[in-house]
């Protein structure tokens, strides 16, 4: 049975494992779209991994959604107010966003799934779980920017696409480029 809740600091060894499976997953710890790129590659994997840990350890609100398969991780889901994610806020693929939102609107920037599990729903199920997570911590509405249309490239896989979004209730706000979709699904 998958299991999908808010990460933990008891997850963290499960994090660890399930981003263990990929070697991009292992480098990028999802800091990717939080810190500047200079910060990102200057320590590599294990500075990613540590601010990742310290972030969580501090943060009010969870750093995204883990999904279990009997007892064993096999997803996530980036999650959280917009103002998490300074990097990703500043992308063209966000320009024109109200940046006085960027506490009340949620953005579910990546996905990572264990490469064996991919094509299982996982990611649909997480997104579920993330727009309910924001619905519940009062957030005004949730973002994605993933790739235009219902296909992505192996490059792409970590934004998801824009038919999971739409299955799951999100509307186009722009089509910043031939290969992104910003969708929101508003709360009020």
């Amino acid at each position: 049975m998958l299991e999908v809740r808010p990460l933990a600091l008891g997850d963290l060894p499960a994090l660890g494992r399930l981003f263990s499976s990929d070697k991009s997953a292992k480098s990028c710890w999802c800091m990717w779209f939080i810190i500047a790129v200079k910060e990102y590659h200057q320590g590599g994997a294990p500075a990613n991994e540590a601010k990742f840990r310290t972030l969580a350890a501090s943060a009010a609100r969870p750093l995204g959604l883990m999904a279990y398969l009997d007892g064993q991780p096999v997803g996530w889901a980036a999650a959280g107010p917009r103002s998490r994610y300074a990097r990703a806020v500043r992308t063209p693929t966000m320009k024109g966003i109200d940046q006085s939102e960027n506490d009340d609107v949620w953005l579910v920037p990546c996905f990572f799934i264990r490469p064996d599990m991919r094509g299982q729903k996982i990611a649909r199920r997480l997104l579920e779980r993330a727009v309910e997570l924001a619905r519940d911590s009062n957030a005004r509405a949730i973002e994605g920017f993933p790739t235009a249309g219902s296909k992505h490239g192996s490059t792409d896989r970590q934004v998801a696409t824009e038919g999971l979004f739409e299955a799951c209730g999100f509307g186009v706000v722009s089509r910043p480029s031939s290969n992104r979709v910003l969708m929101r699904l508003d709360f009020s």
